[in-house]
């Protein structure tokens, strides 16, 4: 269906290569699509045994979902006061490939060795297995382009421990292999130099019988210490500052605070989409409340609509990602200026359609 993603079958095990290197392998809607043909394929298939996702070259894993594409077919097809059918085509169809994901009925490897942000996150951390290495480099930095940490970051950030999830959903701060074992996003660390030996290894299996628990021995047995977590020296002002229920009370934690992270902390909040912060709080806190992961991407779906017809989305990828000027004019500009009603909007199903 494209050339941006590779199947093959070694041994037991249905190997997925993204190949969109040019684009840090990031997740068109033709990808997304050939995904989801072939895992249901290989779900069927008594001679796959498990599945193993990883992306071409040795720069990223994938970064993100093609959010430049989504913006362009609003400017090709005017402004309709609603959104476009490839948006609402490419979120339906990744949110039912993340759902896909968790429910599928076979082990599910991934292999972060390099940038794993947004979309990436989505077809890695409802997975079996996520390996990360030295190179892995882990966000959720949707709240920089005027969007929210979706791809069931609703379920994922606010089962992190203490309230490490609401400050990566808010901040977008990219993390290291060791704090994602720290926030559950990887199960093991193993170096970047043995990947091709575990790979190897992992090919050679025979997963007739317990493929699960032979996948874990063997990934056990390459695992290493991901050395000491970043994010636990911090942990302490997080769980205190984050637990507020406004974006205004959390920079006021941080500020009474002080020091150089909660400086910069703080100085992150004030760069990123008042809407999309004041949003995605209330997301992390909803997906709490959720009871599955189907839930929560039902209310992302809800969600996503709402922001596919407002303006800071296609201002922050333009800033960010088409001129490159970082300079996105957010509308509204300041945090008072998004009402409580504004927010509850986003979460309204009225004239929006169910995933």
């Amino acid at each position: 269906m494209t050339d941006d993603v590779r199947f093959e079958v070694q041994g037991a095990i249905g190997c997925i290569t993204l190949d969109r290197q040019r684009a840090l392998n990031s997740l068109t809607l033709e990808m997304i699509r050939a995904m989801q043909v072939q895992l249901d394929a290989w779900a069927e298939d008594p001679n796959i045994g498990a599945v193993l996702i990883e992306g071409a070259g040795e720069k990223s894993f994938c970064a993100g979902g093609d959010v430049v594409s989504v913006r362009r077919s609003r400017l090709e097809e005017g402004e309709t006061g609603k959104p476009t059918k490839l948006m609402l085509d490419f979120f339906g169809e990744e949110y039912r490939l993340n759902r896909s994901i968790a429910d599928y009925p076979k082990p599910y490897i991934a292999l972060l060795d390099g940038v794993t942000m947004g979309g990436g996150v989505g077809i890695s951390v409802h997975g079996s297995f996520r390996i990360a290495t030295e190179r892995t480099l882990f966000a959720m930095p949707e709240t920089g382009i005027g969007l929210f940490p979706d791809v069931g970051g609703g379920w994922f950030l606010p089962r992190c421990p203490g309230e490490l999830g609401t400050y990566l959903a808010l901040t977008g701060a990219p993390v290291k292999a060791a704090d994602c074992l720290y926030i559950e996003a990887a199960t093991h660390f193993v170096p970047s130099d043995r990947l091709q030996a575990l790979r190897a290894e992992l090919l050679s299996l025979d997963l007739k019988q317990d493929a699960a628990g032979r996948i874990s021995v063997l990934l056990s047995e390459h695992s290493v210490s991901g050395g000491d977590a970043t994010l636990s020296e911090h942990r302490s002002i997080i769980d205190s500052a984050f637990a507020h229920d406004r974006i205004e009370d959390i920079l006021g934690a941080l500020r009474a605070a002080g020091g150089s992270f909660c400086d910069e902390t703080a100085a992150m909040l004030e760069h990123r989409s008042p809407t999309s912060l004041k949003v995605t709080l209330e997301m992390v806190r909803r997906g709490a409340r959720c009871a599955s992961l189907a839930e929560d991407l039902a209310m992302e779906f809800t969600m996503v609509q709402s922001f596919m017809i407002a303006g800071d989305f296609f201002e922050g990828v333009r800033a960010l990602l088409v001129d490159k000027d970082r300079a996105p004019k957010w509308s509204p500009p300041t945090l008072d200026a998004v009402t409580p009603e504004a927010v509850a909007a986003y979460f309204s199903p009225a004239g929006k359609i169910g995933l």
